[in-house]
């Protein structure tokens, strides 16, 4: 009798993933040890990956599209979607094969006009997929699973490009989607990732949830980063909005959530003494903090306007006021990322410390006569509220008269690509944060790009010398060549200024000790995930 209870209980055992997948695929709700229940650290406004360079859309993408590469944990560029691939000798014909099995969450099979079409209103939209496009001369479908594509000069970073994480992602839509102009957002997320987006049950400001593709057919390679299989192990991911640091903290402790992707550093101390949360550092490249000025309007239209900027802030005041303890944090004036292969600070030793009689005279110089200066920030993410105030407090001892605009980050982000005047919508100065994977190198880092077609991203700066620079780099052989070019590329952008660098942090996440299975990578992402 005792025997056959074990057997039944055992069969039962066996069933309950395949009971609990039926339930998800019926609309009901999966048991909750399947659910995996996050606090991410902002709430999701924009759907379209493409349309904008915020992390918590780039995070929204990864869950629903895919791309033809991914970047594994050491940044290398590795086959996603892609199943074969070759390239002429020459270096001017690329042919690229999708792998089986590829489908959008409706059924449509995955093709090469999908790709085509998604590649180039990436290309028109991306900073790195601009660079690309530029060489792009033709792409051509050979048949629904292989294309190609002809460049009129080499380009040594194809596949990376392909695989970015960085900025506008390259992410693979359905044709009817991709055809969508460029410059308008769409709202449609049918894509072919390990996820589904499920609408019904997403309450803006309050939750987004995300359920795992019963039709997704992993790669087989063991997951690494963003590259290899993204296997799902939840039948569901919820993003909790959680603004308030004490709520989220109390929660993670109780168990009502599982991760915390970016925890109040002043609540570290009381988390770390629990057993049973983990903290932790996502990747070893940290983030970027900034402050972004507007080049199209004066005075930051004036390169001199952009370094006083840099004189008068202090980036130990700056950070410790946004990140609070030094250990999270680093003072770093390398555009590149400091401890990277391009992590140089030349140029940058003058105001390595601050200077405000040499801000205040690079600001009469830039023509600055008190006109109100509209700097835009946001309290929904803590530490750029904080850095803000810092910043604003910097610049007034110099003179600059500035009017701090505190909004939702939501408001903020559709703010930042508007080219109006300041006056009359637009803006002068925002503070934010972005991936080192992202700033490390001279493709990605959006910041640096001053390109003078206007097509760069929030701020538009424009240099020409900067621009043949960072081309000399992307043409030049690995090597020694290479290194030099960054650190005269370096050296011009710490006297042109494009935004000034506020320093390094190290962003820890924390979770309950029963989640395993975290992938360090560029951004937060939910496969490999298992919950104990």
């Amino acid at each position: 009798m005792a025997l056959g209870h074990l057997r039944r209980a055992a069969a039962a055992l066996l069933i309950l993933p395949v009971l609990a997948g039926t339930a998800l695929a019926q609309g009901g709700d999966p048991p909750p040890n399947r659910v995996l229940r996050v606090v991410p650290h902002a709430d999701l406004r924009t759907l379209d990956p493409v349309s904008v360079s915020v992390v918590i859309t780039r995070m929204h993408g990864l869950m629903i599209y895919e791309s033809l590469f991914a970047w594994d944990s050491q940044l290398r560029a590795q086959p996603q979607m892609v199943g074969e691939h070759s390239v002429s000798p020459d270096g001017l014909v690329w042919r690229f094969t999708l792998r089986e099995g590829l489908r959008f969450h409706d059924g449509q099979a995955v093709t090469t006009r999908d790709v085509i079409a998604s590649l180039r209103r990436w290309m028109a939209r991306d900073v790195v997929g601009s660079h690309l496009g530029a060489r792009v001369a033709a792409m051509e479908a050979v048949d629904d699973r292989t294309f190609e594509m002809r460049l009129s000069r080499p380009h040594a970073f194809v596949t990376y490009a392909l695989g970015s994480a960085v900025g506008q992602i390259p992410a693979i839509m359905r044709e009817q989607d991709a055809q969508t102009d460029p410059s308008r957002q769409i709202s449609t997320t049918v894509g072919s990732g390990p996820f589904r987006f499920n609408r019904e049950r997403w309450l803006s400001g309050q939750r987004v949830v995300y359920d795992r593709n019963p039709d997704y057919v992993p790669r087989a390679e063991p997951a690494d980063g963003l590259a290899g299989g993204r296997v799902v192990n939840v039948d569901r991911v919820e993003w909790l909005i959680m603004p308030d640091a004490a709520s989220a903290a109390a929660a993670l402790q109780t168990g009502e959530i599982d991760i915390w992707e970016q925890p109040a550093l002043d609540l570290l101390p009381v988390l770390t003494r629990r057993r049973e949360i983990q903290v932790d550092r996502l990747n070893t490249l940290g983030t970027q903090s900034m402050l972004r000025p507007n080049s199209l309007f004066p005075p930051f239209n004036d390169p001199r306007a952009r370094l006083a900027l840099a004189y008068a802030t202090d980036q130990a005041e700056v950070m410790a006021g946004g990140w609070g303890d030094e250990r999270w944090w680093r003072r770093c004036d390398a555009y590149f990322v400091c401890g990277t292969a391009y992590g140089s600070e030349a140029g940058a030793e003058g105001y390595a410390r601050p200077n405000l009689e040499r801000a205040r005279q690079l600001l009469r110089e830039s023509g600055y006569n008190g006109e109100r200066m509209v700097f835009i920030t946001s309290t929904d993410i803590p530490p750029i509220g904080r850095m803000a105030e810092v910043v604003a407090s910097n610049l007034r001892q110099i003179g600059m008269n500035v009017d701090l605009q505190v909004n939702d980050w939501g408001t903020v982000i559709t703010r930042q690509p508007r080219r109006d005047p300041p006056s009359q919508g637009g803006w002068n100065l925002f503070v934010t944060n972005a991936s080192g994977a992202t700033m490390q190198h001279p493709l990605t880092n959006i910041g640096t790009d001053m390109s003078c077609e206007g097509r760069n991203w929030s701020g538009w700066p424009c240099d020409e010398e900067a621009e043949r620079l960072r081309a000399a780099f992307l043409d030049a052989p690995e090597g020694a060549e290479r290194t030099r070019l960054a650190e005269a590329l370096q050296r011009r952008l710490a006297e042109v200024q494009p935004y000034r660098v506020l320093g390094q942090v190290d962003v820890p996440y924390a979770r309950r000790a029963n989640v395993q299975g975290m992938l360090a990578a560029p951004v937060m992402v939910f496969w490999n995930i298992r919950k104990q």
